[in-house]
């Protein structure tokens, strides 16, 4: 009777922490808000802008609208929301136009402005924390290998998919597309943008698996 009772007791507590927002989250939301004003206000050109912040949009619409019934981690918002402002300032700018981007190619004697990879390694590192968290809260997945390679996998797709949508709207939309996919005249950018997407999936799976765990048993999951 006991036991039941701390169980009950414990999905309770969980049910009221979901019903509220976090003040962390609010804040995130109310500086991630706050970026896309900038963002938006005289960007490098608003067809450019649309198709670059359009998958923040969803993502953080498809987080918002689920934040009742799905509770993430604070660990995947805080990400979320971080790649959701290199989206937001590539699209500003374009890509091959970050500032950020002009002082690495000086720092680091580069040949390009590589912004761009910044922003698919971003692709990579966040969607596997994603990833990993809806596949430990819904499938029968445990940690182990088999979880490491499905969401690694699942990453390295997302970036395949996502070049593809690239060279569809580049033949759709002909010469308008041209700072959407930012090549800058570097024949093997689709190759390299999928292989830092895979780096990125592969580094965060090292380097923040534990710590989503210890989060994941926060919320008692």
């Amino acid at each position: 009777m006991p036991a039941n009772h701390n169980v009950g007791a414990a999905a309770a507590s969980l049910n009221g922490r979901q019903d509220r927002i976090q003040p962390l989250h609010a804040a995130l939301l109310a500086g991630l808000l706050v970026v896309f004003v900038w963002s938006a206000v005289h960007p490098h050109d608003y067809f450019t802008w649309l198709l670059e912040v359009c998958p923040a949009i969803i993502g953080v619409g498809i987080l918002i609208a689920t934040y009742r019934r799905f509770r993430f981690t604070t660990l995947v918002y805080v990400l979320v929301c971080a790649h959701s402002v290199i989206l937001m300032i590539g699209g500003h700018y374009t890509y091959a136009e970050v500032p950020l981007g002009y002082w690495m190619e000086r720092a680091f004697h580069m040949t390009r402005n590589n912004y761009d990879k910044i922003g698919h390694f971003a692709q990579g590192f966040v969607p596997a924390l994603v990833a990993r968290e809806v596949l430990l809260r819904t499938s029968p997945l445990r940690r182990g290998g088999w979880l490491f390679f499905i969401v690694a996998s699942i990453c390295l797709a997302v970036s395949a998919a996502y070049e593809l949508f690239e060279w569809a709207v580049a033949v759709l939309s002909g010469s308008a597309a041209d700072a959407f996919l930012g090549t800058q005249g570097y024949v093997w950018d689709t190759q390299s943008d999928m292989l830092f997407a895979l780096i990125g999936a592969l580094a965060a799976l090292l380097l923040l698996g534990q710590a989503q765990d210890k989060q994941l048993q926060k919320l008692g999951l």
